[in-house]
Formats: C-alpha cells, sequence, structure tokens
C-alpha cells in the first residue's frame, strides 16, 4: 500500500484511505477534512520549507495549559467533547497569536468510545482502536510519580499545533503506558473519564504532578503561568507547593504557588465538581500534604478538586458572565470573573463560508473581530455559500444513513453531549404539536447527533426518545439520529442545517460553544436564554430565544416547549419560507454580532490582559 504525508499536520496516511486534494497539478493527501480544507485555502503556507518541529527552546514557554481532554485532530481520539474541543481551540489562538505557551494532557490508547445506534436508538460502544506512531513524536525525556507506593515512569508524546502566522503551540501528551510499569499503571493510559475513584484520582496524578514533573525533564523552566483548565489538574498545586517549600519544611510556601496558577472553571452545579475521600487521596498518592493542610485547601470532608484550584490560584473565572455569577453564588468566599468563551474562526467556519470571507473580508483568519464587517456582504453570497454547506452536509448524511433530504427543507440541528440536562429531546416532547407546526409553516427536518456516557443510562434513555419519536413523526417530519458524532460531523452540522436548536435546562449552561460554531458558519440559533445565549441574543436579529431573562430556574419543560414550538409555527418558519431576504438578514447578523465576538482570538486575549499579565 502507498503512503503519502500529509502536508498540513505532517501526518503518514494511506493513500487508499487518505482524502485527495489537488493543487498546482500535484496531488496530495490528506488525513481529515479540516486538513484539507486548510491547504486549499492556503496552499503555499504548507509548501514553503518550515522550521523542523520542535527546535524552539522551551525555556521561553511562559504558560503551561493543562486540560484533561484535548481535541487536537480527528485522527486523535483523545477527547469526549466541549471540554476538549475548548482546550483544542484555545491551543490554535495560542499558536496562531503567538502566545508562548504549551499545552499538557494525557494519551489515551483507547480513547474515548465509538458510539453505534440499532435501529431502535439503543447506544453501544466500540472500542477505538488507534496508534500514536506515525501520528504524534515520542520524545526521550520521562518524568516519574508515586501512585500507591509504586514508581510509575511516564513518557510524552508530542503535537504540534502551527499557526497561521507561523507561531507554534507543542502540546504534551502523558502516558504511563511502559513495559517497565505495572499492569494497573499502564492501564491508567487506556480510557478517558473511564474506571472508578481510584481510576480517576490516579489519572488526575499524572496529568497535574506528573505534568509539572514533564515540562522540568523537558526544560520548560520559564513557566509563569500554569491555567488549570477545570479542577482535573488541581494536583499540580501540591507539586507546585513542595517545589516551592524548602525540603523538611512544613512551612508551605502558598502565596509563591497562587502568582503562578490560574483556574477556570466549567461546572455550575455542584455534583460536577471531582471530589475525592482523604483516605482515597492518602493511599494512592501518599503523603504528598498533611491531613490538615489538605482540609484547608480542599475541605473539611472530602478532598474537592475545584476547592483545591480555587484557593491555589491567583485568579479565577467562569466561562459566560452568568456562569461566573453561578459559580460566585455556589463559591462566595472567592473573587470570580468571567471570560466567555469562544471557538477557533478558522476552524470551524465550513469552506463555502470561507472562500466568502476570503473575498469580502480579507485579514478575517488572524483579526476575527473583522467579522463584523458581514454586515455588508451581499445577500445572494451569503446564500449561495450557505447551500453549498448544506449540500455538503446532505451529502454526508446520505453516505452514512442513505437516506437523501431535501435541500429546499428547513433543516434543524441539535449535536450536543447526550446527557439529560441538555434536553436534546425537548422538541419531540409533544409530537403533535410538532407536526402541527410543519403542516401548518412548511416541511420541517432534524438532525440530532451525540454521544451519551457509557455510565449515563438517562442519557441513552434519551437517545432512545428521540429515535422512537421519529418513527412515530416519519410520515410528518423527517428526523435521524446520526451516530458517533466527532469533529468532523460537527463542522458539517454546525454549518449545514438552517438553524442551530439549544435546550438546555437553565442555570446549567455554563456556556455552550455548538451556536458560536454556528453563528461562524451564518446559522442562526434558538436557544434557552442560558449561557453564552444570554450574551450573544438579539431577538430577531441574531436569532430566537425560548423563556425571558427573568425566567424562574423551575419553569416546566412543557411551557418551554410550548414556546419552542410557538416560535417555529409563526416566527421563525414564515421568515424562512416566505421572507428570505429577511432571513439572510439574520443570518449575517449572526456572523457580524457573533461570530466577530465569540472566537478564541478574544477570549484568549482577555486571558492574557486579566489572567497571565
Amino acid at each position: 500500500m502507498n503512503r503519502a504525508k500529509d502536508p498540513v499536520c505532517g501526518m503518514n496516511v494511506l493513500q487508499e484511505q487518505a482524502l485527495p486534494g489537488t493543487y498546482g497539478g500535484r496531488t496530495f493527501y490528506f488525513c481529515s477534512d479540516l486538513c484539507r480544507g486548510s491547504f486549499l485555502t492556503d496552499p503555499e503556507k504548507y509548501l514553503q520549507p518550515c522550521e523542523p518541529a520542535g527546535t524552539d527552546d522551551p525555556a521561553t514557554r511562559r504558560v503551561a495549559y493543562f486540560t484533561m481532554e484535548v481535541a487536537l485532530d480527528p485522527a486523535l481520539p483523545i477527547y469526549s467533547g466541549g471540554l476538549g474541543v475548548l482546550a483544542g481551540d484555545t491551543l490554535r489562538s495560542f499558536a496562531d497569536l503567538n502566545i508562548p505557551a504549551v499545552g499538557v494532557s494525557l494519551l489515551y490508547w483507547n480513547g474515548y468510545c465509538d458510539q453505534q445506534l440499532d435501529e431502535w436508538g439503543n447506544q453501544r460502544e466500540r472500542q477505538v482502536s488507534w496508534e500514536p506512531r506515525g501520528r504524534l513524536r515520542l520524545l526521550p525525556a520521562t518524568a516519574a510519580v508515586t501512585i500507591e507506593a509504586r514508581t510509575v515512569i511516564v513518557q510524552a508524546w508530542q503535537f504540534d499545533l502551527v499557526g497561521i502566522t507561523g507561531g507554534r503551540v507543542p502540546v504534551l501528551l502523558l502516558d504511563a503506558n511502559r513495559p517497565d510499569n505495572a499492569e494497573q499503571d499502564r492501564d491508567l493510559s487506556r480510557w478517558l473519564y473511564g474506571g472508578d475513584d481510584r481510576y480517576r484520582l490516579a489519572q488526575e496524578i499524572l496529568l497535574g504532578i506528573g505534568g509539572v514533573r514533564m515540562l522540568q525533564a523537558l526544560g520548560y523552566t520559564g513557566v509563569e503561568r500554569f491555567h488549570m483548565n477545570e479542577g482535573h489538574a488541581a494536583c499540580l498545586t501540591l507539586q507546585l507547593l513542595r517545589e516551592s517549600t524548602p525540603a523538611g519544611s512544613t512551612d508551605w510556601n502558598f502565596a509563591a504557588v497562587r502568582r503562578r496558577c490560574v483556574f477556570t472553571t466549567h461546572t455550575p452545579v455542584p455534583a460536577g465538581h471531582d471530589q475525592f475521600g482523604y483516605d482515597l487521596m492518602r493511599r494512592v498518592a501518599g503523603d504528598l500534604l498533611s491531613l490538615k493542610t489538605l482540609q484547608m485547601l480542599g475541605g473539611q470532608d472530602r478532598l474537592n478538586m475545584t476547592l483545591l484550584g480555587f484557593n491555589m490560584s491567583t485568579y479565577i473565572n467562569g466561562v459566560a458572565k452568568r456562569h461566573g455569577e453561578v459559580s460566585q453564588e455556589m463559591f462566595p468566599g472567592y473573587a470570580i470573573d468571567s471570560i466567555t468563551n469562544g471557538v477557533h474562526s478558522a476552524t470551524w467556519t465550513c469552506e463555502s463560508f470561507q472562500d466568502l470571507y476570503d473575498r469580502s473580508i480579507p485579514g478575517w483568519r488572524t483579526d476575527p473581530f473583522s467579522l463584523r464587517y458581514a454586515i455588508s456582504v451581499p445577500n445572494q453570497e451569503i446564500w449561495d455559500a450557505h447551500v453549498k454547506a448544506k449540500k455538503c452536509l446532505f451529502e454526508e448524511v446520505r453516505r452514512r444513513t442513505q437516506q437523501q433530504l431535501r435541500l429546499d427543507v428547513f433543516t434543524i440541528g441539535f449535536a450536543r453531549r447526550a446527557t439529560p440536562y441538555k434536553r436534546a429531546d425537548l422538541i419531540v416532547s409533544a409530537p403533535e404539536e410538532l407536526i402541527n407546526v410543519a403542516k401548518k409553516a412548511g416541511p420541517l427536518q432534524i438532525i440530532f447527533a451525540g454521544k451519551a456516557h457509557p455510565k449515563d443510562e438517562p442519557g441513552k434513555d434519551m437517545i432512545r426518545r428521540i429515535v422512537r419519536a421519529a418513527k412515530q413523526l416519519e410520515r410528518d417530519v423527517t428526523i435521524l439520529y446520526l451516530e458517533n458524532y466527532d469533529l468532523l460531523l460537527a463542522r458539517l452540522l454546525t454549518s449545514g442545517v438552517d438553524l442551530w436548536l439549544n435546550t438546555p435546562q437553565r442555570p446549567l449552561e455554563a456556556s455552550g460553544t455548538s451556536g458560536m460554531k454556528a453563528a461562524h458558519n451564518g446559522v442562526p440559533s434558538l436557544s434557552v436564554l442560558d449561557g453564552w445565549w444570554l450574551e450573544g441574543h438579539i431577538e430577531g436579529v441574531t436569532g430566537w430565544s425560548i423563556g425571558s431573562r427573568t425566567m424562574a430556574q423551575a419553569v416546566e419543560h412543557a411551557e418551554e416547549a410550548r414556546e419552542l414550538y410557538q416560535k417555529l409555527r409563526w416566527t421563525i418558519m414564515p421568515t424562512y419560507y416566505q421572507s428570505r431576504d429577511r432571513w439572510i438578514d439574520v443570518m449575517r447578523h449572526a456572523v457580524a454580532f457573533n461570530a466577530s465576538f465569540f472566537n478564541t482570538h478574544r477570549m484568549v486575549q482577555q486571558y492574557a490582559a486579566n489572567a497571565y499579565v
């Protein structure tokens, strides 16, 4: 079999399995649509000789970004959902903006599960099979951590993110799957979010303590800020504390560690914050600190990793304005700021809209704020770009399901992790109402996607309810649930539907970024007013709301479903079918008002100004 090197990411790919693209009479082979799209947009960038990966001095890196999962490439199944996608987008903007950063995460040999759905919507998880060799570079240095009194040797694989302007961010993926480790320790590098509390705690020790030690082993001696993306990485503060205190002393230098640490929380409910019993902590981690010191930092009864991160950080933030307020109410003794999430504009803009922006808004890739000039892009050009994106999505749907959707039919998209509070099934909760919408306002197609965590039985039940509703409604409304949601499918869905739907239970949406991705492609949102939508929503201008800004948390689901149907029946679908210019105007404003602000370039600049400097 013939092999070729992907000119964008450098991965060696089988030509028979790769995606071809031509430029200058030559054929190139790509591992993914993302790489092919990047190359065809700016081929000269990837055809120029470039500096070999890893030749820059690690000592010049000033920010170390720690995250339990990170979405770097579709070929690396080491992420599960929004947290990992946000981490990947953040690191891409670091590279674009030449922020001197290094990423630290874990490598998972079995990745996160592939999803298979039977005809009734029963989810089955299939083990991912992938090989890091050829995709990642194994580094020569190792570090050691102690787990259950055993020495565990940790190695690191490196992935280099190269920015639009040539900046580079190395991402270190820590791995304990080595023959010189005990089998139970090698197993810690198998699964993302797998196992019991012991397994999770041991992984967090690998990430936090092992990550700091690996940075030292590789020469990252100039790190001034350790950024914890959620509490999974909070153990790094314990390692920094031991390093900043003279050997044998218990007069811990808390202030020195706090000056170096930044913490971002993503979870608006107490149950979402990792907590471990102190007996378990002592058994797994050993005597890192006395029980009294740990209780002072992480809580009296159990070690709360969020509290540990809060107490050892100089800056704390939530991921939307409302989420910052909710977090402040949950943790009233702490000063919690907010930096609203974003998405990486060049990654999440589909090819047809990239072409449109390249013609109309030169420089938008390096300055996404300039997308505000979309306000003057002609209607027909916006619509033509949208139709191309819709065709791309429908071709993929036909390939996966053998079902041909209609281009002229209003299509709603909903794709997020399948868990009850996100309420993917709200739109099908009253089937007769949905049938009435389709009969009175016009034909309707709905595309769902999203995995449930293997242990989330209520999430799996929700998928079954949607599939059951699809069968019940098939004569009146076309509903599809696409399996195995990933980066590539997300890019097609958020650009190819006509409306993006989001129906979380308030106030459980910390931020949400899927609607931001849609906005970059001119797709307006219909969403509950929670998370980022409280900041991005202008009724009838950037999209539409479900509920009011002052709606109580305890509003009945049926009431919100009723408003959803009414908005579709009387406002949204009549605009789409009867006033195309008005609809395109909403699309234009979604780009100009939302995409220009809700991007990781703006977000990273805020971190640099508020948290890093």
